[in-house]
């Protein structure tokens, strides 16, 4: 059986251009690219080592999150003294959200790399966020701590962390929202139904009624983006009584 480098080197991708896109992207120039080609492998392709380990971006996904969170945990605290743990937690919780690391993977592109079996055009918005991580993972296994702290400053703290900004910033509507309607004694309900017309994909629509009255509704891929659209636009419709409750 092919061991881990020659399988990876076995791949489509012509290793020169991945290099120089990968080093396009850093800002520097890695020293064992295998790493990178993992984080840029789809389980769809299937590949495993010699031990039937799979090889894919999922494990380096993990590493990333967990570098990630601890760079920009540093940061704030550094950033703001007064903050407390729960402030602190918060505030990590709106510069790695869900949201925001898809924006970062897509912004560079990440996809274009991609090996995978499935269309890129079937992938969800969260394989821009899952690559980012897993890039992040790369770095560190293959460039150590210092390296990878510098990658997030210039790409996610620099450019995107405004403490200001991020203070006022909603992670999520619909938590938002069912908090305001607890706190007025408001009844809520999200009526969430299978709504797939004439698309390839799945999707969901959602009616969210607060006082047994429809405020607004919402269609997507998922229950959870579905749920969390239709909270976004009931939110405008209160926004000044939620601002005033909470």
């Amino acid at each position: 059986m092919k061991n881990i480098r020659n399988i990876l080197n076995s791949r489509s991708k012509k290793g020169g251009n991945f290099f120089v896109s990968v080093q396009n992207i850093l800002g520097f120039k890695p020293k064992n690219i295998h790493y990178y080609k993992t984080a840029f492998t789809h389980r769809s392709m299937n590949i495993k080592d010699d031990e039937g380990h799979p090889i894919n971006y999922e494990r380096l996904e993990f590493l990333g999150d967990a570098m990630l969170g601890s760079v920009i945990a540093s940061h704030l605290y550094m950033e703001v003294p007064s903050g407390d743990e729960g402030y602190l937690t918060k505030m990590r919780s709106k510069i790695v959200s869900r949201e925001h690391l898809n924006e970062l993977g897509k912004d560079l592109k990440l996809v274009d790399l991609v090996e995978s079996k499935i269309p890129k055009g079937q992938f969800g918005d969260n394989i821009y966020g899952n690559l980012f991580e897993a890039l992040i993972g790369a770095i560190f296994l293959d460039r150590g701590y210092k390296y990878c702290e510098k990658f997030i400053y210039k790409k996610v703290i620099i450019p995107y962390v405004d403490i200001e900004k991020l203070e006022g910033k909603v992670i999520s509507y619909k938590s938002l929202l069912i908090e305001w309607c607890q706190k007025e004694k408001n009844t809520f309900d999200y009526n969430v139904y299978e709504d797939t017309g004439n698309d390839d994909i799945r999707h969901f629509s959602v009616k969210l009624s607060i006082n047994d009255k429809i405020v607004s509704k919402a269609r997507a891929t998922s229950k959870k983006k579905a749920e969390e659209k239709a909270s976004k636009r009931a939110y405008f419709v209160f926004q000044n009584q939620i601002s005033r409750a909470i």
